[in-house]
């Protein structure tokens, strides 16, 4: 093997993928992962801190919804400044290109209790972050709060739809419906509530 491959950490990504699809996760080891990308064990762990580091590592999603949020118009309500966020996304991580790799990593994660709670704390995370970057467009603590989780309501359902097999739409479609759906609902509360 040669020393030095380009797009290695893409390579062992999607070998991972494919191996968790085919063996299940608990049954793929880095070895393999290495192997089938072609590369040597060592190289995993230049890339990687061991397996589930491959669905967790870097966080792809944090800096475009942040540059979606601040480049919001001044105008823009928290949940339209959240719109943008999802638009960013959409143009930056969630493409075409991506659908069915990001659809895998859905199923592997889902079929893992302990995946699914690395996935919650990454939600988490990334709930307070979007809840900084609306504080710092003006919103008040809680209601910047308020907006981020709702943002990422509306992120959670897009994602699901998107990487439906059945569905055909972008993900600027999926998310733009998802913020309606959570704005009708914040409507329906407040109706109900009178």
């Amino acid at each position: 093997m040669a020393r030095w491959e380009p797009n290695a950490s893409q390579r062992l990504s999607d070998a991972a993928l494919e191996l968790f699809a085919e063996r299940g996760y608990e049954n793929t080891t880095v070895q393999d992962i290495a192997q089938r990308a072609g590369l040597a064990k060592s190289s995993f762990f230049r890339h990687f801190k061991d397996k589930r580091d491959v669905l967790f590592g870097e966080d792809a999603l944090l800096e475009p919804l942040l540059a979606g949020i601040a480049a919001a118009p001044p105008q823009a309500g928290p949940l339209q400044a959240m719109g943008y966020a999802l638009d960013a996304v959409g143009q930056e991580v969630f493409i075409s290109e991506r659908r069915s790799a990001v659809a895998r990593r859905r199923t592997v994660i889902d079929a893992h209790p302990d995946l699914r709670e690395r996935e919650g704390l990454k939600s988490m995370s990334l709930t307070a972050a979007l809840s900084a970057a609306m504080e710092r467009r003006g919103a008040p603590g809680l209601l910047a709060e308020v907006s981020a989780h709702l943002g990422i309501l509306a992120l959670k359902m897009a994602y699901e739809r998107w990487t439906e097999p059945e569905n055909t739409d972008g993900f600027a479609v999926v998310a733009r419906q998802a913020i309606t759906e959570v704005e009708e609902a914040i409507s329906a509360v407040r109706s109900r509530a009178r």
